[in-house]
């Protein structure tokens, strides 16, 4: 690991974009390998049936959202493991105890997580599904609901892993875990190598066996890596350190809002779709999967960010707050771009992966598709540019207001606007891929306006003294 002393002028702009860049690779491919892995048990569950896909959809509709609100809080553990190392460079004791708290905070949401998927069945019977469905859907849930501790556990180290600027670890577990998931799925959905065929309850214990590999494969790392094991972060877990307990869920409660609200606003527009027409849900599903998969890049380039403001933040360097922070925002804004351009120019090539382009009965389906991802070339430039303003003043451990900008832009402005667009004024599914981005859009240009004005956050809390950055691999 070599230190990048932070100054002025271009050289220090390509030394930041480097180590941006250096570090955000890795948390990329991981966030994708962890979609892959989800795509996975989508396909395989559809290998099974419609009605076994359709009750895995149930499902994981149940499990997703709390499983998001739970990861938000874990989230908070890479800005204050960052700026703990900013301050201090070889600082110990704090690092290990907001891993500690880390630890206590999984658990904590686990329980509750934990009551409500057991009872998934009733949930869904409580909501009009289809009994049939529903108990096969809670029999799924009551074998993925033990994968979220283990899972939790990995959000936390994995935060610990990346804020030390080594998230290749990560990255190389995750690998392993999407290969083993999918073996899992093959042996115990279909019964192979002499297992019982266990359907889509095999499915979950596939998906439990997995976050369980993830999790103690990193915990044998952290263990073992030199650079990881000094910190002793199990050591004396039962030692509670509130007031650090209290922080946590002070930054970590409003992103876990933020998620919730992204997520919900993505979940109603596709209910939206589907009173607009079937094609226009098909082609809304088209869009969105391909919008999603481009969208982990910036979500990697913002977890980077927040680990690069983070540590500029806790070492009182303004200077390198605004490097960080401007390098991560140009980053993510040059691939969009180049995301955009592709969905404006491609668009049939990118539709065939889902459906055969001369079947006539796929016309309509993909006509729309055309449409909305010409949309959606806006809505992934503006989409990047919240997701790593976000990260950005996450690094500064801002948080609480940048939810109440989330509430506003996507449920006050671009669910509104949606609804306007499609059913008022005609658009139809074009006016909900609208909507969006307006919604996106709004909460983009207040996030960016809240870095530009990031003095009055740093007010009386840093000096304005240049500190060393540095950057390393795994």
């Amino acid at each position: 690991m070599s230190p990048t002393t932070i100054g002025a002028g271009g050289e220090a702009w390509r030394r930041e974009i480097r180590a941006m860049a250096v570090l955000a690779w890795p948390i990329v491919l991981t966030n994708l390998a962890q979609n892959a892995m989800q795509t996975t048990d989508v396909l395989m569950m559809g290998w099974l049936g419609p009605e076994a896909l359709a009750a895995g959809t149930l499902g994981f509709n149940i499990y997703f959202t709390p499983m998001i609100f739970g990861m938000g809080l874990l989230l908070a553990v890479a800005p204050m493991v960052a700026f703990e190392i900013g301050r201090r460079a070889h600082s110990v004791r704090d690092v290990r105890r907001t891993v500690r708290q880390g630890f206590w905070v999984a658990l904590m949401v686990a329980l509750p997580l934990w009551v409500l998927m057991w009872n998934g069945e009733a949930i869904l019977v409580s909501m009009g599904q289809d009994p049939q469905l529903s108990a096969a859907a809670g029999g799924y849930l009551r074998a993925m609901q033990w994968a979220l501790l283990p899972f939790y556990f990995f959000v936390v180290l994995r935060s610990f892993v990346s804020a030390l600027e080594r998230p290749g670890w990560a990255l190389a577990i995750m690998l392993v875990a999407v290969s083993f998931n999918g073996f899992a799925n093959w042996v115990l959905m279909f019964g192979n190598l002499g297992f019982p065929a266990l359907g889509i309850v095999g499915t979950g214990v596939a998906t439990t066996l997995s976050a369980t590999l993830m999790c103690g494969g990193l915990i044998l790392v952290v263990l073992l890596h030199r650079k990881f094991r000094r910190y002793q972060v199990f050591g004396r877990f039962w030692r509670p350190d509130w007031p650090r307990f209290r922080e946590m869920l002070r930054i970590g409660l409003p992103i876990s809002g933020i998620l919730t609200f992204e997520v919900g606003l993505f979940g109603a527009s596709a209910l939206l779709m589907g009173l607009i027409g079937g094609a226009s849900l098909a082609a809304h599903a088209i869009a969105i999967q391909l919008a999603s998969l481009a969208f982990m890049v910036p979500m990697g380039i913002a977890q980077a960010a927040t680990v690069r403001v983070g540590r500029a933040y806790g070492a009182g360097s303004r200077q390198g707050i605004t490097l960080s922070g401007w390098a991560a925002f140009g980053l993510g804004i040059a691939f969009m771009t180049v995301a955009a351009t592709v969905m404006v120019t491609l668009p049939h090539l990118l539709i065939s992966a889902f459906l055969e382009l001369d079947d006539p009965a796929n016309a309509e389906v993909i006509s729309l598709a055309v449409i909305f991802l010409a949309i959606a070339a806006l809505f992934q430039i503006v989409d990047g540019a919240q997701a790593v303003a976000g990260g950005m003043l996450r690094g500064l451990h801002d948080t609480k207001v940048p939810m109440f900008y989330a509430a506003i832009g996507y449920w006050g402005i671009g669910m509104p606007s949606g609804i306007l667009l499609a059913f008022w004024a005609g658009f139809g599914g074009a006016g909900i891929w609208l909507g969006l981005c307006i919604g996106l859009a709004a909460v983009a240009v207040m996030l960016v306006v809240r870095w530009l004005r990031r003095d009055r956050l740093l007010r009386g809390r840093i000096a304005d003294q240049p500190q060393s950055l540095s950057t390393s691999s795994m």
